[in-house]
């Protein structure tokens, strides 16, 4: 009686048009003033427990980092990379598109934020050469789902709160599959571009590809930061959002310069020549290899200690200080100690620039916007989540989720049938319903029974992913359906047409996940071991 009561008020309220964070929050309070002997005192110390989940704290900084790298100018760097990569094969530049979604997700952890980032210029790009709009469209609004699914998530993060998994793991968990859904949708483009025989860039070089990944190289490096960081021991993964946060306003503001008081001012100039820029550019790469290599060692070196890997990155980064100058003599430079000599006018100017707007940066109209943005951002999001975690305490008093245990149990269900009734409920719901309220208000209810049908937890987070990317791009409610519809001027019914036959894609996807779990659970289980989730 209490748990139908409950949903069809929800239902009701959404029906109404009652935003879903309202109709969950009311409706447990409906539920504990009319049928539960909970105290009403009990919704404000859930509210207020609910707002001091730690594990949640992660979720503003995420987004802050999302809205920086999406201001600046880290999206056309990827997609120059990614074209200069693999741009040059049948169907390339959507291929790349792509390639530049998954990169972009591993920045992000938004699906919206990564259409808007990426397609935005991906999209025009592929107009220019002779790629349909529809078909354009299709590709973003697909692949821009992926960041939900490639690590850091959002989504994830919501998961691991709402079920206590751990989010270190959940975060590995991704990592395989999001590349393999990334290669599934090249896959098909490319076996329509062979059959349509649609355009091919020429093969733009080896030096342009190393080029553009050093231009990207500074967005990228969040990805070894935020992962290396969290499963080197070097901080939580919350800690490694809020480290994702600050290092996303440097590189913007002061690194790549898209934004802030010292956007277009450049770190070199025509008048520095040829001898100074060597010594700079040395000076950054034997920088940038240490502290890749202090990351990165930990997982191939972990048993030597941090001193004796300090000193080995050290040796290394030396080597290219003193060799890169004499890679890159010519007859226009002078000798090494000329060129470092000359390269502190560099270091000087720069320097300086960075000093007098430090307090600026902080009090700029387009960083004030970009905050302002992610305030909103977050704002709307921890307010359904609140909600949703409300919603889930009235599930548990009532022990509404072992009923519907006990059920299916007593139904015959089993694992297989399971996991096939979890998808629908999911596909379903996903229509109609933004991800991460969704994923609150399900998990409560499935999460015990997955465990008691011996279903793996981190496995269980990955399908309830998966299924909200489909959610993602099926009306009516799929978010990247509206964002790709708003940045190509298309009408809503053409971008689900166009979207259609990649759609098909992830569904076979859906299928892998769901049915081959070492997908999910091979590499966080080889690194960090099994989950432990103790039954309440």
């Amino acid at each position: 009686m209490e748990a139908a009561a409950l949903f069809v008020m929800v239902l009701t309220f959404l029906f109404l048009g009652v935003p879903i964070s309202i109709s969950l929050g009311l409706s447990s309070v409906l539920a504990i003033a009319l049928f539960s002997n909970d105290s009403m005192s009990s919704v404000a110390q859930q509210l207020f427990t609910a707002s001091q989940n730690y594990t949640l704290l992660a979720i503003p900084y995420f987004i802050l980092a999302s809205a920086f790298m999406s201001t600046g100018g880290v999206a056309r760097r990827i997609i120059r990379f990614a074209v200069a990569a693999v741009g040059h094969v049948r169907g390339g530049l959507a291929i790349a598109a792509v390639f530049s979604c998954m990169l972009f997700a591993a920045l992000s952890g938004s699906s919206p934020a990564t259409v808007v980032a990426i397609g935005t210029i991906a999209i025009a790009g592929m107009r220019e050469v002779g790629y349909t709009k529809d078909f354009a469209a299709g590709v973003i609004a697909n692949a821009g789902t992926l960041g939900i699914l490639i690590p850091p998530s959002i989504v994830m993060v919501v998961y691991a709160a709402a079920t206590d998994v751990s989010v270190g793991r959940m975060f590995l968990a991704g990592v395989i599959p999001g590349i393999v859904a990334g290669l599934m949708l090249m896959v098909a483009i490319y076996i329509n571009a062979r059959r349509k025989n649609m355009p091919k860039q020429p093969f733009v070089g080896v030096h342009e590809m190393l080029v553009a990944g050093r231009d990207a190289g500074w967005g990228l490096f969040l990805i070894i930061i935020i992962l290396g960081g969290i499963y080197g021991g070097v901080f939580t993964p919350t800690e490694a959002a809020a480290v994702a946060a600050v290092y996303s306003f440097v590189v913007a503001v002061f690194i790549y310069r898209d934004m802030g008081p010292l956007k277009d001012v450049p770190w070199v100039t025509e008048e520095d020549g040829p001898n100074a820029r060597v010594g700079f550019s040395a000076a950054i790469y034997a920088l940038a290899l240490l502290f890749i290599w202090l990351i990165l060692s930990f997982f191939f070196l972990g048993d030597l200690g941090l001193e004796t890997r300090f000193w080995a990155g050290v040796v290394l980064a030396l080597a290219v200080f003193g060799y890169y100058p004499v890679l890159r003599s010519d007859r226009r430079t002078a000798s090494i100690g000329v060129a470092y000599w000359r390269s502190l006018r560099i270091w000087r100017r720069n320097l300086w620039h960075i000093l007098v707007a430090f307090i600026p940066a902080f009090y700029n109209a387009e960083t004030r916007k970009v905050m302002i943005d992610a305030a909103r951002t977050t704002i709307m999001l921890m307010f359904i989540i609140v909600n949703a975690l409300l919603f889930a305490h009235v599930l548990t008093s009532e022990r509404i989720p072992q009923a519907i245990t006990d059920w299916m149990l007593g139904a015959g269900f089993d694992w297989f049938t399971f996991l096939i009734a979890i998808n629908l409920l999911l596909l379903l719901g996903g229509q109609f319903m933004e991800p991460s309220g969704l994923l609150l208000i399900v998990a409560p209810v499935v999460f015990p029974i997955a465990m008691q049908l011996g279903v793996d937890p981190v496995h269980l987070g990955i399908i309830m992913v998966v299924n909200m990317e489909i959610g993602m791009i099926t009306p009516p409610i799929g978010l990247n359906l509206f964002v790709t519809s708003g940045i190509t001027g298309m009408s809503l019914v053409q971008v689900v047409r166009a979207s259609a036959p990649f759609v098909a894609i992830l569904f076979l996807f859906l299928i892998l996940v769901t049915y081959f779990e070492p997908l999910s659970t091979f590499l966080p289980y080889a690194l960090m071991g099994p989950e432990i989730v103790m039954q309440k």
